[in-house]
């Protein structure tokens, strides 16, 4: 019997009013459903506002250390159910058990993180140019943020942007991802436990199109954080701008990873292996091209083709299992377009490319790790965002060859070098056109107390994580204090 979930809305675990429920399935084994959820609509959204910014009046008062506790009380919680919840994420979205452990670690550091920021919302002050008056700063909460989050990373991703919105002294609409709801929803119970005020927090669950776009156009949502495709989130700047909100987008990548010939070329295997197929490659940050020098083109190849077909695809709750299933089966027919593309195009495939025949696999959405070389610059495979198992290599002649086929793309969030050059490495560091670079690593791994974000169409300037967030979720204010006991005229010319 699959488990029911409700709507949490100002305190209250609900059902929806439109009185019908989506299934979600595992990925592994589409005969098992994980959960039952209700299909939300615009009105159940409309009373999660309503509750939200009733409760962030009262919420912004709180002092923000003591925000910052109920914090440290989610971190604490979430460590006593690590394994439940990472076991539920693995039978939801697929990706095995180590890196599911992995996912809901990075929530719990956040959580840590956040109270820690709760004492640091530092702000400015500086002399006046007047005499017997001061001048200082402030940052107050925005108010009702809408937080939509993508699948691929069910409990970190959310964590990323509540824990910093709550802290700051908002109140939150969360509308997690159709394939991954189940996550949410735990994530939600265990921030009420550990004493997130009723209205605070709010989850509705339902489509991007209903509940997603409701909360972008309500009035009363002053902020919108939303991880995604890049197309949606062009369809949210817009709208959103039209009643000049503050959003943060965090969106698509296609990160390339530039091998020289003075690599370590076993650590460089190791980096493509974890960047290109860790999460089946369903990561914003996957390793989707690599570009490797003429010198060493050849052997790696075979190295790497070597390993790929290694890999062992499987159920990710099973300990030994490497690659798990696509998220759902549109998914799995994308990325089969995808290799047709690869082939159509003249790129030559060397491995994977196909479903696997496996009959412990069929009731899965499984897809060979694949491998493509003589891919060009002009391929849709190499500008493209698959989001799946499928690596592009390009053959280049210099270091320079190299930037420029790396930054030859739409987006920019994430890039790598490996290279015992240390004048290369640092001409990467300023050259690639990316929010991350790595230099002797993959292009996955970032920490939450750093920014994480990119440039071009992966983003609108905005980053996750770190301090940066924090400003995303506050109002700079500055204030004057004269005691002069008289008119005192700024920026008049008072000589």
């Amino acid at each position: 019997m699959a488990d029911i979930y409700k709507n949490y809305i100002n305190g209250e675990w609900v059902d929806s009013s439109s009185g019908e429920t989506f299934e979600n399935r595992n990925p592994a084994n589409h005969d098992e459903v994980v959960g039952i959820f209700p299909k939300s609509t615009q009105e159940d959204a409309d009373r999660a506002i309503a509750a939200a910014k009733e409760a962030q009046a009262k919420w912004r008062l709180v002092p923000a250390p003591e925000r910052g506790k109920i914090m440290r009380k989610v971190g604490d919680l979430m460590v006593q159910r690590k394994e439940e919840l990472a076991r539920l994420m693995t039978r939801e979205m697929g990706k095995v058990i180590n890196e599911t452990r992995g996912d809901v670690q990075e929530g719990i550091d956040t959580a840590y993180y956040a109270e820690g920021e709760s004492r640091r919302l530092f702000a400015e002050a500086a002399p006046s140019e007047l005499p017997n008056k001061w001048a200082f700063t402030t940052r107050l909460p925005i108010g009702v943020a809408g937080i939509i989050t993508p699948w691929n990373f069910p409990v970190a991703i959310p964590t990323w942007k509540m824990f910093p919105a709550i802290t700051c002294g908002n109140a939150v609409v969360f509308k997690p991802a159709t394939d991954t709801p189940a996550c949410g929803g735990k994530l939600v119970e265990i921030m009420t436990e550990a004493g997130v005020p009723k209205g605070v927090v709010n989850i509705v669950y339902g489509s991007g199109r209903t509940v997603g776009m409701r909360l972008v156009e309500h009035p009363d949502v002053r902020a919108i954080s939303f991880t995604g495709s890049s197309d949606i989130g062009k369809i949210i700047n817009a709208k959103g701008g039209q009643q000049l909100k503050r959003i943060s987008l965090e969106l698509g990548g296609k990160n390339a990873q530039l091998v020289m010939d003075d690599a370590n070329l076993e650590l460089a295997l190791d980096g493509v292996l974890w960047g290109a197929f860790g999460t089946t490659g369903q990561r914003c940050t996957a390793t989707s091209r690599l570009l490797l020098h003429k010198d060493i083109h050849d052997k790696f190849v075979e190295m790497l083709v070597e390993r790929v077909n290694k890999l062992k695809l499987g159920n990710g709750l099973d300990e030994s299992v490497e690659v798990g299933p696509l998220v759902n089966e549109a998914q799995q027919k994308t990325i089969d377009e995808y290799c047709s593309i690869g082939k159509e195009e003249g790129a030559e495939m060397v491995c994977g490319g196909k479903i696997p025949d496996d009959p412990e696999l069929a009731k899965g959405w499984f897809y060979k790790p694949t491998v493509f070389i003589n891919v060009k610059r002009t391929m849709r495979i190499f500008q493209e965002e698959i989001f799946g198992p499928v690596l592009s290599i390009s053959k280049i002649n210099s270091f320079e060859e190299g930037v420029e086929h790396l930054n030859d793309s739409v987006y920019g969030l994430s890039s790598s070098i490996y290279t015992q050059d240390i004048n290369n490495a640092f001409r990467a560091i300023r050259d690639f056109q990316a929010g991350i670079t790595y230099v002797n690593g993959p292009t996955i791994g970032a920490e939450c107390h750093f920014p994480f974000g990119g440039v071009k169409e992966t983003g609108n300037g905005h980053r996750e994580g770190g301090w940066t967030v924090y400003d995303f979720f506050t109002e700079w204010k500055t204030i004057y204090v004269d005691f002069s006991g008289k008119l005192q005229r700024a920026q008049i010319d008072n000589y």
